[in-house]
């Protein structure tokens, strides 16, 4: 099929001569596919449409902020409500409040909370508190997790970097990554003798309990609860990075869904229904560190802004109003199942890991469990495939390590369309 893509391919001149690759975010260009990317100009339910006219079914769905998807009446709602008060006081609101009581009342580690901007603001505050309550200045992060684009954390990170084969970022002083420890995803040995090494200067252990950067890759039990076991015995923080997970897997998140509880989570995405919010928060006694009750400073002009904080309570409530979770669950396994059937009748090897409603295509034989695993998957052969699907009206991430996301606006209708093209997309992969 021929997808014409003229006008995007315009824009897209247009933005190569004033941004950076073209783009405002690296994740969003399409140097791991290659070709042009489609500049998108309006979004409704499952459904994204481009400047040339072409409408796709999306998987993106904002990098996973919107669960429920475009448009969705009620966030809308509660969006002009909001701006048609004000868009914006640099002073409190009560809106911020019943959010804080919906987050803290949902996710159990959540005592206190701090809404922030963005989810880099969100971790990278998140630690400095942490480093503040330990006295320490070691951070244990895990390779193939991204948290955000702080200097500190851009070490053997997923996203973007995955993409782009990047170990690291240019521009990051020697000195910003000296106190960070990346070790493998999954690997309990490897973390125990780094605990033995390295326990007394960590304050803090930062992980995705579900890694959505290297792909979808969930953490198992046992990581999980070795994380909680040495933290505790060596007196430094569980941080978990819920940016993507927070309210995506389950009401309260991978926390709640793993029954693991950290000292610190970061959440963002759905928490401000596809608006610019992000929060941090934890124990009491951490969080009252942070100024103005305590010596920690972190401030943003617009964190906690009115437009994000109203439409993010708007999600939250209809996800826990109604079964939300059990219709993402039955739709994310249809797919999955879906995608592999497509897969064996084309003769092509593939991995699908699925966490709730987040999943990924692996092209490789061999189970992905960490980010060396993630990295032998085939991007030649996801390229060929995201393409096929592109031609067909399906909109997939532009990169073999990002996660698919359903929502709650696609139907069997949605999913069935969507299987079908992969059946023909995957006869394409060489």
């Amino acid at each position: 099929m021929t997808l014409r893509l003229d006008r995007s391919s315009q824009w897209f001149s247009r933005a190569q001569r004033l941004m950076p690759g073209g783009v405002s975010s690296p994740v969003r260009a399409f140097g791991a596919v290659g070709g042009t990317p489609p500049f998108l100009v309006r979004g409704e339910g499952a459904y994204v449409e481009d400047v040339d006219g072409n409408r796709y079914i999306d998987y993106v769905g904002s990098w996973g902020a919107l669960i429920s998807g475009h448009a969705d009446p009620a966030v809308v709602e509660a969006a002009v409500e909001a701006v048609r008060c004000g868009s914006s006081f640099g002073a409190s609101t009560p809106w911020e409040v019943e959010l804080a009581e919906v987050l803290c009342e949902a996710v159990p580690s959540l005592e206190m909370v701090r809404f922030v901007c963005s989810g880099t603001e969100a971790v990278m505050s998140a630690l400095r508190a942490a480093r503040a309550a330990t006295g320490r200045e070691g951070i244990m992060k895990f390779d193939g997790c991204y948290h955000g684009h702080a200097d500190s954390l851009l070490v053997q990170a997923g996203s973007g970097l995955a993409t782009l084969r990047l170990e690291s970022s240019a521009g990051v002083p020697t000195s910003a990554v000296a106190h960070t420890v990346s070790l493998p995803y999954n690997d309990v040995l490897t973390l125990e003798e780094a605990f033995e090494r390295f326990g007394k200067e960590v304050a803090a252990v930062i992980v995705e309990p579900v890694a959505g950067n290297m792909g979808v890759v969930p953490a198992t039990r046992e990581f999980l609860e070795a994380l909680r076991d040495l933290t505790v015995a060596y007196g430094a923080l569980l941080v978990f990075d819920e940016v993507i997970t927070g309210f995506r897997v389950a009401w309260g998140g991978a926390q709640a869904l793993f029954h693991i509880r950290p000292d610190l989570t970061c959440l963002g995405k759905i928490v401000g229904g596809g608006f610019p919010l992000a929060a941090y928060g934890g124990r009491r006694d951490v969080m009252s560190l942070v100024a103005p009750a305590g010596p920690v400073y972190q401030a943003g002009t617009l964190a906690g802004h009115p437009v994000a904080v109203r439409a993010g309570l708007a999600i939250l409530r209809r996800l826990r109003e109604s079964a939300s979770y059990e219709r993402l669950e039955h739709l994310s396994s249809v797919l999955a199942e879906g995608l592999r059937s497509a897969a064996q009748e084309a003769g092509v090897p593939v991995q699908v890991n699925r966490v709730a409603s987040m999943l990924t295509v692996f092209f490789t034989d061999r189970p992905v469990t960490d980010y060396e695993s993630a990295q032998r998957s085939d991007g030649v052969r996801y390229a060929q495939f995201f393409w096929g699907m592109l031609r067909r009206g399906v909109m997939l991430p532009p990169s073999p390590f990002e996660a698919m996301f359903v929502s709650l606006a696609h139907s069997e209708e949605e999913i069935g369309r969507t299987v079908e093209a992969a059946r023909t997309a995957m006869r394409e992969v060489r």
